[in-house]
């Protein structure tokens, strides 16, 4: 790689950080004062049953390198994103709720007047950041026709234009605004473009890699990234689960080999977000959730993901932290690791402070759906959830008591508390959507 300029005029200094009653914590991120590089990975299709660190699903694949980031990072418990990968993408890229993007289901379009964090990086630091998007985008549609991601403001963008790919071995790339068609494994061809975009560089960084990995189609990844035997070809009516796991096993296989790629000084000045963009399919998912509440519902098994943050300025080693976050947070949040003085923007606000602090942080986390049948939005205030439908029902739940949401609080007559708790997150309700 080639040696970084110097941007001594780029220090993480004073942070301005945004709670629901929290403390303006001030951490000190960078103790070299340098500016870190940032990896946001987001995995397509894996909810906390698929991921090591959590107590849902007894089956789970062997991912060391993703448990070296949540081992030596922090992880959130509480982290919701909405039910379908489009939002979860759009409302992370623009800090907005797809209530304000239009975006709120799969293969919904991005309008490019939208502001993207990428972007927003560069016009807050002045250009100190090379800026890249490698992997899924599905922000234009299905991709045929699409306009490049690049005329949206980052720099760089090569991958996967639609949704999905047919096969893992067969499938088109679009890189520099062409699209060829690839037969290397799509997984480890992401990697490879990571890993040259990364050694290019001669600023700070900041990359979106996503990887279509474990979406379907369910397939056999090649056998030294994957510990799942010597599996047959995937056919329909065979047990998924172990493709699945193989799927993430390639996945961390890569992202291994990703963060070998870069040099050490490189690494130790380099935050690493991963996260979940939705919950796990139901073909595969696993109890506690039940197989029709999981992706692409707003229960928690659809919209309650992994996210894990570690690497300079994240103390909070091991720990957990229990807070309400939602994916429209990493906006300002990443926005401020890059140098950005703003914590809140749109609907997203900053949760800096809790890399090195416990702290509090919101006080509702929000996420919606609409699939041009069903058009339904949820909230939570921690304890207690609701979940409500264009057509005026709703479904509430206590997910202290009933974490796995199988209680309808509605069906009975509720306490006092109950019914405040209803009241309040209305009101929220109608302060996001009004």
């Amino acid at each position: 790689m080639r040696l970084r300029i110097a941007y001594s005029y780029l220090l993480i200094g004073h942070l301005f950080l945004f709670s629901c009653g929290g403390n303006n914590v001030q951490p000190d991120l960078n103790t070299d004062n340098s500016t870190p590089n940032i990896l946001l990975i987001i995995a397509d299709d894996m909810g906390k049953d698929a991921t090591p660190g959590f107590t849902e699903g007894s089956i789970k694949p062997n991912t060391p390198n993703i448990n070296d980031i949540r081992n030596s990072g922090l992880t959130f418990t509480n982290f919701w994103v909405n039910p379908t990968c489009s939002p979860t993408r759009a409302s992370i890229i623009t800090g907005k709720y797809g209530y304000s993007t239009g975006v709120k289901w799969a293969g919904d379009q991005l309008s490019s007047s939208e502001m993207i964090l990428h972007r927003y990086i560069n016009e807050q630091t002045d250009n100190a950041y090379a800026t890249a998007l490698v992997g899924k985008w599905h922000l234009s549609g299905n991709g045929l026709g699409a306009a490049n991601p690049e005329t949206f403001g980052m720099d760089y963008y090569a991958g996967l234009m639609g949704g999905a790919v047919q096969d893992y071995y067969q499938w088109e790339l679009t890189e520099n605004g062409e699209r060829t068609t690839r037969t290397e494994y799509i997984t480890e061809k992401l990697t490879d473009l990571s890993i040259e975009w990364i050694s290019d560089q001669e600023k700070p960084w900041f990359l979106w890699l996503a990887y279509n990995a474990p979406h379907t189609p369910f397939h056999i990844p090649p056998s030294e990234m994957h510990e799942q035997g010597d599996l047959p070809a995937y056919n329909q009516g065979m047990n998924a689960t172990p493709y699945y796991m193989a799927s993430i096993e390639a996945m961390d296989y890569q992202i291994g080999r990703l963060l070998e790629a870069i040099p050490s000084s490189e690494r130790e000045n380099t935050i690493i977000i991963f996260l979940g963009d939705n919950g796990t399919p139901n073909l595969v998912a696993q109890l506690p959730y039940a197989r029709d509440m999981v992706k692409g519902t707003l229960y928690q098994g659809g919209v309650n993901t992994p996210l894990f943050i570690s690497g300079p300025g994240v103390s909070r080693v091991g720990e957990t932290d229990n807070n309400l976050i939602t994916s429209t947070d990493l906006f300002s949040t990443i926005a401020q690791l890059a140098g950005g003085s703003t914590s809140a923007i749109n609907d997203s606000n900053s949760f800096i402070h809790l890399l090195s602090t416990d702290g509090t942080h919101r006080n509702f986390e929000y996420s919606e759906m609409n699939d041009g049948t069903n058009d339904l939005w949820a909230i939570s205030s921690f304890r207690y959830k609701i979940i409500a439908n264009s057509s005026g029902s709703q479904e509430m739940y206590d997910l202290l008591e009933d974490p796995y949401e199988s209680n309808n609080l509605l069906l009975s007559t509720l306490s006092n508390e109950q019914q405040a708790a209803k009241t309040e997150m209305e009101m929220e309700l109608d302060a996001i959507r009004n």
